[in-house]
């Protein structure tokens, strides 16, 4: 069973993750962006229309009437008149068109007289300073403030300032490009730390997934030979009507066996997911090691000198190992004898096969590894080195005096034993 469409839809989940994540740091950049671009422009609308309204009232105020006559002595000397981009000055009398009697640098550079009508207008209208935007003489929009100058109880005059909004306009593109730029930087770093995080998120569950895909495969390689050899018992059983007491007594074993396999593997299974601690208890390994090969089917062949040993450890997982290391020498030995010793805290398994390379010696013990012939896919020897180091021990593999291979399960002995 392969679980790699459920590992599929997590990391497609991933990267959905990180999309969504993206295009909500997209959405709420692009929402402050708007604003900041929004906000500048009216700041800088409000800068500009306060600068030309605070020339020409300053400028309104240096004017004055005398008799009729307007004075414009102190104008052309007025700072506020020389930084002005356009300045103009209109005067007119009762139901004339304003003429211009003042122009800052050129007459050339104030709106036409249908534009300067408009401001005149809206002046008289207002009563008071008044803004307008309206073409200059070179067709540029300008930002133009008209303040009045009164003679008497009327308005007899204007003092018009205008300011050019490209140099604030230019400001505001470099903002907004900057804002973009720096935007779609965030977004990708967004997306960098949203990938990363989504990933930090799914490796529990991959790493689950990969945990259960593992457990079903060593499972089936546990089962797998007594399950066969129960086969085969029940069917000389049906075949053979006389010796049916006996299969049936093989049988009731085989179906113990099967038990404390499945014990075993859910035992493994709870521990690798951290939800059942190892119970250590102290037992004998050599009578462990005897039980353990007379319940192979193919134990005939196995040869066991043992020396009482006293190890802390946890039966069933300990058998599984033992029983992996016997059958992975039947199996791979190419039919040779095979001898089990137990000596303090070691047990060690010989078959007289044509062993391992050395640098495949340590690699067989990782999971799904297909190594050379007496190696197998390696889930075996997987399930050894794990028990070993669950019980502070190891596993290796080394090659036999006198040729074959020798693989060995080491474990720290009992003290005092």
């Amino acid at each position: 069973m392969s679980l790699a469409p459920a590992a599929t839809r997590l990391r497609r989940a991933r990267w959905v993750m990180t999309l969504l994540f993206a295009a909500t740091t997209t959405a709420c950049l692009l929402v402050l962006a708007t604003i900041a671009a929004h906000t500048d422009t009216q700041s800088r609308t409000r800068d500009l229309d306060n600068d030309v309204s605070h020339r020409a009232d300053g400028l309104a105020r240096t004017l004055y009437y005398d008799r009729g006559t307007l004075h414009l002595d102190a104008l052309p000397d007025d700072d506020l008149a020389r930084g002005a981009d356009a300045l103009g000055v209109l005067q007119a009398s009762a139901n004339t068109r304003p003429q211009i009697r003042y122009a800052y640098a050129s007459a050339a550079g104030l709106p036409d007289q249908a534009g300067l009508d408009d401001i005149w207008q809206q002046v008289q209208h207002d009563q008071e300073t008044v803004l307008v935007t309206a073409p200059a003489g070179g067709g540029r929009e300008y930002r133009w403030a008209a303040a009045p100058v009164w003679d008497n109880d009327r308005i007899g005059a204007a003092v018009v300032i205008g300011a050019d909004p490209a140099q604030s306009q230019a400001a505001h593109d470099r903002l907004v490009r900057w804002l973009v730029l720096g935007c779609a930087a965030l977004v990708l770093a967004a997306a960098a730390v949203g990938h990363l995080l989504s990933g930090r998120a799914t490796r529990p569950a991959l790493r689950g997934l990969e945990q259960q895909e593992q457990f079903l495969a060593e499972a089936a390689h546990e089962l797998r030979t007594p399950l066969a050899t129960l086969r085969l018992v029940v069917e000389r059983g049906s075949t053979a009507p006389a010796r049916a007491p006996a299969v049936l007594d093989e049988a009731v074993r085989l179906v113990d066996r099967l038990g404390r396999l499945v014990t075993g593997l859910l035992a493994r299974a709870r521990v690798e997911a951290g939800t059942q601690k190892v119970e250590l208890t102290p037992l004998r390994l050599d009578q462990l090691v005897e039980q353990t090969v007379e319940e192979l089917p193919d134990h005939t062949g196995v040869t066991v000198t043992t020396d009482p040993v006293i190890v802390v450890g946890d039966p069933e997982l300990l058998a599984q190992a033992v029983r992996n290391l016997v059958e992975n020498a039947l199996r791979h030995g190419g039919g040779t004898r095979v001898e089990v010793r137990v000596t303090a805290g070691r047990v060690g398994v010989r078959d007289h096969g044509p062993g391992v390379p050395a640098e495949d010696r340590t690699r067989v013990f990782e999971r799904r590894v297909t190594g050379a012939a007496s190696t197998g896919t390696g889930t075996g020897l997987a399930i050894v080195r794990w028990v070993a180091e669950l019980h502070g021990g190891s596993a290796q593999l080394s090659r036999a005096p006198g040729g074959g291979l020798l693989a060995e399960l080491l474990l720290p002995p009992r003290a005092g034993s």
